[in-house]
């Protein structure tokens, strides 16, 4: 599904309110999973500024022991220090990738902003090398500003 499709899902998605953040975000993570074919797994970290980790709070997909993530290890830590957006084209080409799963050939991981403050990302994982555009950053930049205003 074409992300200028998806975006009006995220939104009814976002305006409900009669369900919490946590589900809304759990939410958004199934539509995108199961809407764009190679989003294998979706999720969300929030991160703990005072323990330097990230936390696990919603995701479709596989479930995976990677729950709490030290700042700085794998490349959702490292967007963590960096405040970048971080495209990985081949993740057997990354030192500092922690494998989730033997299946997963890419990942995207795009910081969450609240008040100028990385407080979180957007995770995501693919079974496909190099899937990734300039235009998937995009769409999960828009995602997680719509996020942010629930939060």
């Amino acid at each position: 599904m074409p992300f200028k499709d998806l975006r009006p899902k995220v939104g009814a998605i976002l305006n409900n309110d009669t369900i919490s953040s946590e589900k809304k975000m759990t939410q958004v993570c199934e539509l995108l999973q199961e809407s764009i074919g190679y989003y294998d797994w979706v999720g969300f970290y929030f991160a703990n500024h005072d323990t330097k980790t990230l936390h696990l709070k919603a995701f479709a997909g596989e479930p995976t022991d990677h729950t709490e993530i030290p700042f700085g290890k794998g490349i959702c830590g490292q967007v963590a220090e960096s405040n970048a957006n971080f495209v990985v084209p081949d993740v057997k080409a990354q030192d500092n990738y922690i494998a989730c799963s033997i299946y997963v050939k890419a990942e995207i991981v795009v910081p969450l902003f609240k008040d100028g403050k990385n407080i979180g990302q957007i995770d995501i994982d693919s079974n496909t090398v190099d899937p990734f555009s300039e235009a998937d950053e995009r769409f999960l930049e828009w995602v997680n500003e719509r996020i942010a205003e629930i939060l």
